[in-house]
Parts: C-alpha cells; sequence; structure tokens
C-alpha cells in the first residue's frame, strides 16, 4: 500500500495559518490515489512537513475532523474516512490551496480540449490574444456518479503546451499549472453569480432548462500580471451553496 504524503504549501502570512493548512492537507486527502494509505502522518511530522507549530497543526486537523473528513484515536493515530468526500459549500478564503481543495475529490471526465478564438466573455481576459486553448471538463459525485458541476478553462497557448490531460482527471487545473507547469501565480479573482441553465449547461448537469445555477468566473495571474487561465465553472444550484468567510485579523 501506498503512503500518505501530503502536497507542500507555500505559505501566505496575510491568511491565518491553520486555514491554508487545513485547505492543503483537504486538498491532499481528496486527490489522493485510490491505494494510498488511509493513515495521516504524526502531527508532529505534519507540523513539520508544513512548517509550522504543532498547535497550528491541531487546530487545521479539528477543522477536518469536523468535516468529517479525518478521524482521531488515541494512541492509534489519524485516519481518513474511507468516505471522505468534498461538501457542497463555495467557500473562498483569498487562498489558492482554498480553490485547489474546493475542487478536488470528484471523478472527473474530459469533454474535450483544443485552440478556441478569444472571443465574447474572454476579450476581456485576453484582449491581445487570438486564440487559448480551451478544455472543458464534467465533474460527478465519486460516491453516486451524479454530475456535480462542469468546468471551462481558457489557458494561455504557451502554457497549455505543458498541460497533461491525465493531470487534469486527477487535479484542478489551479494545480496543474502552479505545481506541474510551474507557473508562479500572484492572485485569482473569483467571481459567483446566479443564473439560468443553458440547454448544454442543463443536459450536462441533468436539471431542467433555465433552473438555477451557480456560475463561477476564477482568473489566474502569475507574477508579470498576465492573466494565464481564465475558468469557469458552472455548479447545480441544487447541490452547492456559496460561502465567503472575511478574516478580520
Amino acid at each position: 500500500m501506498t503512503a500518505f504524503a501530503p502536497d507542500s504549501l507555500v505559505l501566505n502570512r496575510k491568511l491565518p495559518l491553520w486555514y491554508q493548512v487545513s485547505q492543503s492537507l483537504r486538498a491532499s486527502i481528496l486527490g489522493r490515489t485510490p491505494d494510498a494509505s488511509l493513515r495521516l502522518p504524526t502531527e508532529e511530522q505534519l507540523a513539520e512537513h508544513y512548517g509550522v507549530s504543532v498547535l497550528t497543526m491541531r487546530q487545521a486537523l479539528k477543522e477536518l475532523e469536523g468535516e468529517g473528513l479525518i478521524s482521531r484515536h488515541r494512541r492509534r493515530g489519524t485516519f481518513i474516512e474511507p468516505g471522505a468526500r468534498r461538501g457542497s459549500p463555495v467557500r473562498l478564503l483569498g487562498s489558492v490551496d482554498a480553490i485547489v481543495a474546493q475542487q478536488s475529490g470528484d471523478r472527473t471526465t474530459i469533454l474535450g480540449h483544443g485552440r478556441t478564438t478569444v472571443s465574447g466573455e474572454l476579450l476581456e481576459h485576453f484582449p491581445n490574444t487570438p486564440e487559448v486553448v480551451t478544455y472543458r471538463r464534467l465533474r460527478l459525485d465519486p460516491v453516486s456518479g451524479e454530475p456535480t458541476n462542469w468546468a471551462e478553462n481558457a489557458v494561455l497557448p504557451e502554457f497549455a503546451e505543458a498541460v497533461e490531460l491525465a493531470d487534469l482527471e486527477r487535479w484542478p487545473m489551479t494545480k496543474v499549472l502552479r505545481d506541474v507547469v510551474g507557473v508562479r501565480i500572484s492572485r485569482i479573482t473569483d467571481t459567483v453569480e446566479a443564473r439560468l441553465a443553458d440547454p448544454e449547461t442543463a443536459e450536462l448537469l441533468q436539471v431542467p432548462l433555465l433552473s438555477p445555477i451557480l456560475h463561477y468566473t476564477g482568473v489566474t495571474y502569475d507574477e508579470d500580471g498576465r492573466v494565464v487561465d481564465v475558468a469557469r465553472i458552472r455548479y447545480r444550484g441544487d447541490r452547492f451553496s456559496f460561502t465567503v468567510t472575511v478574516d478580520a485579523h
């Protein structure tokens, strides 16, 4: 059996450390391979891995335990719940790892990809780029098999050359661009609005035509201020809610 290995994390000192650690570990849990061990490393090992105190690590684990993703047993250790799955709220707190965690855990089907002329809504983000590479993916609940959302990413061609479809079946585009392609992400702007399901969305998500959906747009910028990816995700309105957490410190 393969040992569980959490992803690395670049900490942002402007956000609560326990929250960033919990979201990174959450993404690792939901994106783990099927043969990975259910046993987590010790608190001390995890704290050393993330570069935080044991107290901070303990608070992060408490958050995951409250979500039902892990269980903690005195003297035995901490274990991933076998049926651990992503909850339904769409939660954002300005962290790249929070976005990665939110999009992890579903079973992903690639619907198609290829070069597309920049037009419509994309013109605002790619005004000087004639073409982008688009990726269309359908995400399914890993237990029920029901569709939960479908995503469409528009990526600059120079970065798309290094994107492998196999990686997109396992990880969100944000993680692939950052950890595989090597894009140095500086920020992501998020917009969520209520829309009505168009014919394509209604068919893919198996909802009635013109029923409410949550439409998420995430624009990813690199350190040079360029837009490298525009993600448009349609969530089923009967399966998701939108929550924004504002840190006062």
